[in-house]
């Protein structure tokens, strides 16, 4: 355990340096995004620009401004966002509820329908329900989240009137507690069915071949001649062992996050740190960007080291190699 977490540390340092450094890798700056009339940010003043740029330190070297952001953060500070001239922890305070929120709702429904239609599937491989999942989830599969939540919006936002067009909640709405779950729900659907979809065929496909793998293992073939409960067999050893694939994915499908909830939250208007970040490149938002970066990596490592702690757990042998 010491060195898995010796490993996470070091892969923290190494991706602090990268948030800090690929905004900077962005055509222009911040200021002169402020130049743009199209700008939300936009400053008429050449003086007020000068000074903005002293105050963010971006005619410092690269070098100065590393060591200026590492000194910062030690202290807990993330910095002010040049947008929204606001302490960045503050911005980030109040969009990552909402992407905690929408990212929890989505994995947890792809992994509950990925792990059981797998599970069902690789059990029963090759008869029709079998081919109908895999023809079904892997066409799902390969089509983008933005093309999803933008066909999800036409049928049942435009066309049906079901649910809301955008936002996570209806805006001065007046309502009490139970009112206002029932109202973020009712905005949360469409965005976690998205997400959702776009995560659950790849753990379908881990999960059918993981339980096609066990399905030869002796253990199996054993317990089926003592006559073990087909139901015992299927989910209590054999899901249970082909599980572990599915749960390294899951961290995988995590850390690729950043990408989903970008084209799920713009789609959706959704205001969460996906949101947060496209708006924040478009106005080269550098503290904004590395903050909510550095946000998304913490969110990965967290992950990383609860299984961890599950592997172990959910198979001996692992607890034996480590």
């Amino acid at each position: 355990m010491a060195r898995a977490l010796l490993v996470h540390g070091a892969t923290f340092l190494v991706l602090l340096m990268l948030n800090f450094a690929l905004p900077r890798m962005l055509p222009g700056d911040p200021i002169q995004a402020m130049q743009d009339r199209g700008s939300a940010s936009f400053v008429t003043s050449d003086k007020a620009r000068a000074e903005l740029r002293a105050y963010y330190g971006l005619d410092d070297s690269v070098v100065d401004q590393f060591g200026h952001y590492a000194a910062n953060l030690l202290q807990g500070d993330l910095g002010i966002s040049i947008r929204y001239q606001a302490p960045v922890l503050d911005v980030i305070g109040e969009r990552l509820p909402w992407t905690l929120l929408l990212l929890g709702t989505g994995f947890l429904l792809a992994a509950v329908v990925g792990v059981v239609a797998g599970i069902h599937s690789g059990w029963r491989r090759g008869r029709r329900s079998d081919r109908t999942l895999l023809a079904l989830l892997i066409g799902v599969r390969n089509f983008p989240p933005f093309f999803v939540g933008s066909l999800l919006l036409l049928v049942f936002s435009v066309q049906l009137g079901w649910f809301p067009l955008a936002g996570a909640s209806t805006p001065f709405g007046v309502f009490g507690p139970l009112q206002r779950i029932a109202d973020v729900l009712w905005h949360l659907v469409l965005p976690s069915i998205t997400v959702a979809l776009s995560v659950v065929g790849t753990q379908y496909l881990l999960m059918r071949n993981s339980m096609v793998g066990e399905l030869g293992d002796p253990y199996v073939l054993l317990g089926r001649a003592k006559g073990v409960p087909e139901r015992r067999l299927k989910y209590r050893y054999a899901a249970r062992n082909a599980l572990l694939p599915v749960l390294t994915l899951t961290s995988f499908q995590v850390g690729a996050a950043i990408n989903l909830v970008v084209f799920v939250e713009t789609v959706f208007a959704y205001p969460g740190l996906g949101r947060l970040i496209f708006d924040a490149a478009a106005s080269r938002d550098y503290p904004v960007l590395s903050g909510a970066a550095l946000v998304l990596t913490l969110m990965v490592l967290v992950v990383s080291v609860l299984l961890d702690f599950v592997y172990p757990r959910l198979d001996p042998r692992t607890r034996e190699a480590r």
